[in-house]
């Protein structure tokens, strides 16, 4: 980038002689290097799942969550600087909430995701402020759409998926969902094909120790965005482990 020109970095509104936003891109390289969130839209619902990458054995397990709840219908989850993440999701639940006191109905889920992805993007014209260094992945259940899935970027871009992949592992989890029939996927099936994409995305050699997260929302969680229950996680977990083994094996 120094053969650009110096200088061009220093502010997120300032462009490089070729036209690019070097703030941004370092947002964005922030959240490659987080651990995996990825989640698939399936014919009644949306399965979100998360690597948790455990940072120190002194950390307490649960405590350090990257799976929100905006609404009781909508879940998100991020990818990137946590403290970022975390507010974003904060961002999304008072969308939520003034849409409800605005209109008395929930909140449809683009409406959410547009609405933050507004707010992101303005973080993106003003040099007295930074990109966030997050891209989150929203999903739920309309009443009128059915089941809805979108990604807000750091640029304040958001696109709607069948499934999605935010973090280290994207690329691989992207040509993994591909593979998949979504449309033919029960809820507990899907959270067993995230399970075995995160685990798989996941390199024991170069990456510390994970906590796998699970949630989703649909007809198996009564229409509310819940944590996949601790049966179908541990099941799940079997079988990823086991799939793993047999890569290996092979």
């Amino acid at each position: 980038m120094a053969s650009q020109g110096t200088g061009y970095d220093l502010s997120a509104s300032t462009y490089s002689p070729d036209g690019r936003i070097f703030q941004i891109e370092y947002a964005a390289k922030a959240v490659e290097n987080a651990g995996t969130a990825i989640a698939v839209r399936t014919k009644d619902g949306v399965v979100f799942g998360v690597e948790n990458l455990i940072h120190s054995k002194l950390l307490v397990p649960g405590s350090n969550k990257r799976v929100y709840t905006v609404d009781s219908h909508i879940g998100m989850i991020s990818a990137g600087l946590t403290a970022d993440g975390k507010h974003l999701a904060g961002r999304a639940k008072e969308e939520a909430t003034n849409y409800y006191d605005t209109y008395k109905h929930k909140a449809p889920v683009r409406n959410v995701a547009e609405r933050t992805a507004f707010y992101v993007q303005a973080f993106t014209l003003y040099s007295s402020v930074r990109p966030f260094g997050a891209a989150s992945i929203v999903g739920g259940v309309d009443e009128e759409r059915g089941p809805q899935l979108y990604v807000i970027e750091p640029s304040g871009v958001f696109l709607g998926y069948h499934g999605c992949a935010v973090g280290k592992g994207k690329q691989f989890a992207k040509t993994e969902i591909e593979k998949l029939a979504l449309d033919e996927l029960s809820m507990t099936q899907a959270a067993e094909e995230v399970a075995k994409i995160i685990y798989k995305a996941h390199d024991d050699a170069k990456d510390k120790d994970f906590e796998l997260e699970l949630s989703w929302v649909g007809p198996a969680s009564d229409m509310k965005h819940r944590p996949v229950p601790a049966q179908i996680k541990e099941e799940a977990v079997r079988k990823a482990l086991a799939a793993l083994d047999e890569e290996m094996e092979d």
